[in-house]
């Protein structure tokens, strides 16, 4: 299908990105590589009047050590991250997890902030900032401020970011050594995930288990009360409510949250 009609602005800065969006409204939408965007917009999912293309800024691609953090910039391609010395050697499995990320077209142009504010259940990077307990940092006109990213996903295409603010940064601990485990199963393997499970400290991140990527509450309980990783594995879709869909049903996700949990928790500890 063919996108509804709509304006495009290119911009060089996070001021000029801002002032886009201030100046025409809540129908614009920012653009960076367009891979989660433009196939909505085909869909007609989404109508946005203007697309305000953001992949000019060149000041939000980077990957840092910032004190005990590793602050990687919105428009840092997936390739970017997955090739990054820094990343690798300080969190090392966001390398690994942008790496698996669909095919090298959609590394090579997706960027970390726009599946970050895109907010698909499915999604890999997502899934695992999660399990690393990160943190989101946007910009608006009241200025920057930070968001959790346990309270940054709300549901299916839907974020705490505000209408008129942008993400700029993704921030995450320095895990160094520590043990990590990235389990997904497709159809394909640059197919999303139709379940996948990230483990890091203790701490299960799934993805496609609900309307947006979610913890494993019950089985970080049960890891964290001395229980064995068999017996908190197979908690990991308590609290859970994956659909149905021509990739599975309900009860098939739940038994991959199960599995992939255990066989995440089991690579961590390895």
């Amino acid at each position: 299908m063919i996108p509804s009609p709509f304006e495009y602005v290119k911009v060089r800065s996070v001021d000029e990105a801002l002032s886009a969006l201030a100046e025409h409204g809540e129908d614009a939408k920012f653009l960076a590589g367009g891979h989660s965007l433009l196939p909505i917009m085909k869909l007609r999912l989404s109508v946005p009047s203007t697309l305000v293309d953001i992949s000019g800024i060149t000041d939000l691609s980077y990957v840092r050590v910032e004190g005990d953090q590793v602050a990687i910039g919105a428009l840092t391609r997936h390739h970017e991250l997955e090739r990054s010395d820094v990343a690798r050697a300080e969190v090392s499995i966001l390398p690994h997890v942008a790496g698996r990320v669909g095919d090298p077209q959609v590394r090579h142009r997706g960027t970390i902030g726009g599946t970050v504010a895109h907010s698909d259940p499915a999604s890999d990077l997502p899934t695992a900032l999660l399990a690393l307990d990160g943190t989101v940092v946007v910009q608006g006109p009241g200025g920057r401020r930070e968001i959790p990213v346990t309270e940054f996903w709300l549901g299916f295409f839907e974020t705490a970011l505000a209408p008129d603010e942008l993400v700029i940064e993704v921030r995450v601990p320095r895990t160094g050594a520590d043990g990590w485990g990235y389990e997904k199963f497709t159809r394909r393997e640059n197919d999303w995930p139709i379940v996948a499970a990230a483990a890091v400290q203790g701490r299960v991140a799934l993805a496609n288990m609900a309307g947006a990527v979610v913890r494993a509450t019950a089985t970080e309980e049960a890891l964290a009360r001395g229980a064995s990783i068999a017996e908190a594995a197979a908690l990991a879709d308590q609290g859970t409510s994956p659909g149905s869909d021509m990739h599975g049903d309900a009860e098939y996700r739940r038994h991959l949250a199960r599995l992939l949990t255990r066989r995440a928790l089991e690579r961590a500890a390895a």
